[in-house]
């Protein structure tokens, strides 16, 4: 018996391509019912803003063999089996070895990776043709046990002083859970180590300037009930979720760019699989224009300096890195071994 199967029609800048999607009916997030065919849809009606967003970039794809609820696994690889029309770039990781990453040209290879249970799309900070210096400075706003959105709101809006202050514009999108995402165009000039340092000192001056309420400690035990600058997001090889992007949650939720008039009464919780597409028909895209004027990361570089000189060093990198110069240790601090006390 063959299997269940549709063709759908993706419009696109080489004319309409005919994408197959098998296993059309499968419910993809339960709880408003989604099905794959619905998220296949839903990538065709954001398809221009989507790749807006994420395309001419390395791609890494998080997909779920059944649904939210299911096993998942991050595919950096193309998936076998993949149209003609599909590219991929190699890039470096980490570890110093280089692999091919898919790279989104047109809203057809997108819904080509639904197709392959791909959920949420998790792009580089820097474009395919120089994937070793990022063009979008991203800093994540991760709310930690005792804060909330709101918080998240708040620091949100003084870390777009900071970037201002910084000769930066700041660009807003929901995380698509509780936080909040805060990029800033900067010209691709600067690789990413030095790309992580200026967002150090972005986030060292945000907690300066709201030491209660924001934090840049690494360790969890350490952060308190305040808003995590999560650095660590800025690295080679480490990604968000992509604007407009869904997020594998039950009620679909979507990581969705807004205008920072809007902040102050956004709901991430809005912002869905269901409710986007319309968004995007009535309000237009906020994030159309993030290229247009990209900064220059040199203001803050002068404050990761100023902070070296004060004693303000290197932050640990995730536990998957090398060990990196400058780098503290990696110990919990919990955990680290206490010295002994001088014999009498």
């Amino acid at each position: 018996m063959a299997s269940e199967a549709t063709m759908l029609t993706v419009p696109g800048p080489q004319g309409d391509r005919e994408v197959r999607i098998s296993s059309p009916s499968r419910v993809v997030f339960p709880e408003p019912g989604i099905t794959k065919l619905d998220l296949a849809e839903y990538i065709v009606a954001v398809g221009d803003a989507f790749v807006g967003a994420n395309g001419d970039r390395p791609v890494s794809l998080q997909r779920f063999g059944d649904g939210v609820d299911g096993d998942q696994f991050f595919s950096k690889n193309p998936p076998k089996g993949a149209p003609d029309y599909v590219r991929s770039v190699p890039v470096v990781y980490p570890s110093g070895r280089s692999h091919p990453q898919l790279v989104i040209d047109e809203p057809a290879v997108a819904v080509w990776a639904v197709q392959m249970n791909t959920i949420v799309f998790h792009p580089w900070a820097s474009r395919a043709g120089d994937s070793d210096n990022p063009d979008e400075l991203r800093i994540d706003l991760d709310p930690q046990p005792g804060t909330d959105f709101t918080d998240a709101k708040a620091a949100a809006v003084e870390l777009r002083s900071v970037l201002t202050d910084a000769g930066l514009t700041a660009f807003i999108k929901t995380s698509g859970n509780r936080g909040l995402h805060v990029f800033a165009p900067i010209e691709p000039t600067h690789e990413f180590l030095e790309v992580r340092h200026a967002v150090i000192a972005a986030a060292r001056e945000l907690e300066r300037r709201m030491p209660d309420a924001v934090t840049t400690a690494w360790w969890k035990e350490e952060r308190g009930e305040r808003i995590f600058v999560d650095f660590n997001q800025a690295n080679r090889d480490r990604t968000m979720a992509g604007a407009y992007s869904p997020r594998a949650l039950a009620h679909a939720p979507v990581s969705c760019p807004i205008t920072w008039d809007e902040l102050a009464d956004a709901d991430p919780r809005d912002f869905t699989v269901l409710t986007v597409p319309d968004r995007l028909r009535t309000v237009g895209d906020p994030w159309a224009r993030l290229h247009d004027e990209p900064g220059r990361i040199d203001t803050l570089l002068e404050w990761w300096d100023r902070d070296l000189g004060d004693g303000l060093g290197e932050l640990p990198f995730p536990p998957d890195f090398p060990k990196m110069p400058g780098e503290p240790s990696r110990v919990q601090p919990s955990r680290a071994k206490k010295p002994e006390a001088p014999a009498e």
